[in-house]
């Protein structure tokens, strides 16, 4: 049984296990980690490094939402610039994905919503179907919209095809991670799921496929796509209460039919730190992994959860963040890493730097590059930036957190093991797969898709 260490992460000295003991051979100098006796031998080399995809969709950052919108496209320019001015691009395939073809969006999205987001402009005249596929303040229209959305779906199926087919361990797609969006209406800043998309697509070569989400605001599209299913577990961690959007994820939201026990939710309180958040998450997402027994992982990673965010109100450094990241990659098996929130796009860009870095396995120093985008990293141009300024006060206490472990565990409990599927031969893709699937970020161009010098 996994047990929160609270006292470990605050200061304290860690409490000793049996294999501590003078009986065993002291693999370390540091407390019992046996990867310090190689840390200084320069010739011991991983067993195997992870292939690692990155997709970034030709003008994804270009995009604007409007003057007074917290959803600022923007924040992908900021994050690639920063990806590649640390040199990661060298350490991973970078690829400019095709845009998702209109079928391809059908194959979750209803074709009525569908038609209509790829007709209305700016100056379409109010109509019914505004109310009736929610288009309001917090989903508006804007120029270019429906190319914004076909650019992000696109690159995140890209990243599902190309670990389906077993051509790469790790795809990441920043762009992508829009979780509220559902079958038939916008919803809370997205248009199109594109982690339904590329969940569907891992389940036509993948029996299991793990959906884990760790943005501030609850992952309720994609809870709803698959509320019914054994064959896609969702984990979400988020802020539920007091009214905050979208008013869904209460703990006891477990899934309906074949899906009952495999929808686990982990509402949390206002001003969670680093220590009971990587804490709680460590001891939830093993135990599932290893009942659920998954065949890939989708990881949405929205950095509203980070403290200072804009619209969020956690305490998470982004140590802390990329420690969640770090810690599904540890399992090895077939990752799509997605965006997600994040309305500091400051923080959003050092903090999904710092998780392609860890994702590569590289070391970066914390002081940032230069880039044409120094001045939003100002005074400090560190890639770890003290969050902790505007701190909220912690309202999740030891005995809740615990409550909420053990209710989780005590669903797993339910499972009786991974469900079986039996697999058939694989149907042939939509239209949309026979055309020019990527090209590579190299080669005359940078992965923004602009040409270089």
């Amino acid at each position: 049984m996994v047990v929160l260490d609270y006292d470990h992460a605050a200061g304290s000295s860690p409490s000793h296990t049996f294999s501590d003991s003078p009986f065993f051979y002291d693999r370390s100098a540091a407390n019992g980690s046996g990867q310090a006796l190689f840390q200084n031998a320069s010739n011991v080399q991983p067993h195997s490094n992870p292939h690692v995809s990155y997709y970034f969709p030709a003008g994804v950052g270009h995009y604007h939402y409007g003057e007074r919108h917290p959803m600022k496209p923007a924040r992908l320019t900021l994050t690639n610039g920063l990806v590649l001015a640390y040199g990661l691009h060298n350490h991973m395939q970078v690829y400019t994905p095709r845009e998702a073809t209109k079928d391809e969006l059908e194959a979750f999205h209803d074709s009525d919503y569908v038609d209509f987001l790829s007709t209305v402009t700016p100056s379409t005249p109010p109509s019914p179907a505004f109310t009736r596929f929610n288009f309001a303040d917090d989903c508006p229209v804007f120029d270019g919209m429906y190319d914004f959305c076909k650019s992000y779906a696109g690159a995140s199926l890209a990243g599902a095809r190309k670990l389906a087919a077993g051509q790469t361990d790790i795809a990441i797609n920043w762009s992508g991670g829009l979780h509220h969006a559902k079958k038939c209406e916008a919803s809370g800043f997205c248009y199109v799921n594109d982690i339904v998309l590329a969940i569907m697509e891992l389940l036509r070569y993948h029996p299991r496929v793990l959906y884990i989400d760790i943005d501030i605001h609850h992952g309720d599209g994609v809870q709803e796509a698959f509320y019914n299913s054994n064959r896609v577990m969702t984990v979400s961690f988020h802020k539920y209460g007091n009214d905050f959007f979208p008013c869904t994820g209460n703990i006891n939201e477990i899934g309906t039919s074949l899906g009952k026990h495999f929808c686990l939710n982990v509402p949390l309180q206002d001003g969670i730190d680093d220590a009971g958040y990587v804490s709680l998450f460590k001891s939830v997402m093993e135990p599932c992994i290893t009942t659920f027994r998954p065949a890939s992982i989708v990881l949405q990673c929205g950095a509203d959860s980070l403290g200072l965010d804009r619209l969020g109100c956690f305490n998470l450094s982004i140590a802390a963040h990329g420690e969640c990241v770090r810690f599904i990659k540890s399992f090895g098996l077939p990752l799509l890493v997605l965006g997600g929130g994040g309305y500091t796009i400051r923080n959003v860009a050092r903090c999904w730097a710092y998780e392609t870095s860890v994702l590569t396995g590289c070391q970066i120093p914390d002081t940032l590059p230069n880039t044409p985008y120094d001045a939003f990293f100002a005074p400090s141009y560190r890639l770890h930036e003290a969050l902790q300024a505007g701190r909220v006060e912690n309202q999740n206490s030891k005995a809740s957190l615990e409550k909420i472990r053990v209710q989780i565990l005590e669903q797993l409990r339910y499972l009786h093991g991974a469900p079986s599927v039996q697999m058939q031969e694989i149907p042939p893709d939509l239209a949309g797969g026979w055309l020019e699937e990527e090209m590579p970020g190299s080669g005359g161009k940078d992965a923004d898709g602009s040409k270089t010098s």
